[in-house]
């Protein structure tokens, strides 16, 4: 009777997965970073592709956490990309002592910190996410409010792994719905759109030994939003530059 009754629950089991029936299991954040510009004429795909990424979420076992970094190194080429930073092109620049001094280019796909790839190459990509969505990340959970001209984030914060390297909170505040006609450049006549556009990124904290949940104001500028936009938290190393683990979420009033 034993017999008969797990060999039954076997067979529903199996019923129930072939029919989609068993719920997914949950899945890893992965933060996908595009440098880019809009002086830059193979951006525009790039930029389409993070759309579509963000919108689709294909990965299975993912949760792709999108970031739009616009670098400025194109603004001398005709047209000023107002959503670029000079800020951000060091961050490309500050991969590039891992990845190489051959390694800043746009568009340009860093996948949790660990592999740079052209922004253009949609399976390469994809199969990087999956393969960061198999590796072990540490927990981490955000809350976000906005009020009086700020965001208010709440962060659970997990400890910091014993034997490895000093590791970063960094946040981040994104706007997605964002357009552009652009008039000169590269890029003449063409109307551009993107998401997850980053609007600042800062560093926060260090992971100490104990777990922890910590609340950090950011600023919120003129001009942005009021919707759409995101806050995003990621745990990176300081040396290797890998994201040991990232979350996501909405700012509401």
């Amino acid at each position: 009777m034993w017999v008969m009754r797990t060999l039954l629950g076997v067979a529903v089991l199996v019923a129930l997965s072939a029919r989609g029936g068993l719920a997914p299991g949950p899945r890893v954040p992965v933060l996908v970073e595009l440098f880019t510009s809009e002086g830059c004429s193979s951006c525009p795909p790039a930029d389409a592709l993070l759309e579509s990424l963000q919108r689709e979420q294909p990965v299975e076992g993912a949760e792709i956490i999108p970031l739009g970094l616009h670098v400025d190194y194109f603004n001398h080429l005709g047209w000023k990309d107002s959503f670029s930073s000079s800020s951000y092109t060091a961050r490309q620049q500050d991969y590039s002592r891992v990845f190489g001094p051959d390694s800043v280019y746009t568009p340009q796909i860093v996948v949790d910190g660990r592999e740079p790839l052209a922004g253009n190459k949609d399976d390469v990509i994809r199969r990087a996410i999956a393969s960061a969505a198999g590796r072990p990340h540490l927990p981490l959970h955000v809350t976000a409010r906005a009020t009086d001209g700020k965001v208010r984030l709440t962060i659970d914060l997990p400890a910091a792994p014993a034997n490895t390297e000093r590791i970063l909170l960094v946040a981040a505040i994104t706007e997605d719905g964002l357009t552009s006609i652009v008039k000169r450049g590269e890029n003449n006549g063409r109307t551009l759109r993107h998401v997850a556009v980053a609007r600042s990124v800062q560093r926060l904290d260090a992971l100490t030994g104990a777990s922890s949940v910590v609340e950090r104001p950011l600023g919120i500028a003129r001009g942005w939003g009021p919707n759409g936009l995101k806050a995003v938290v990621w745990l990176q190393g300081v040396n290797s530059r890998r994201v040991y683990g990232a979350a996501a979420a909405s700012i509401v009033k």
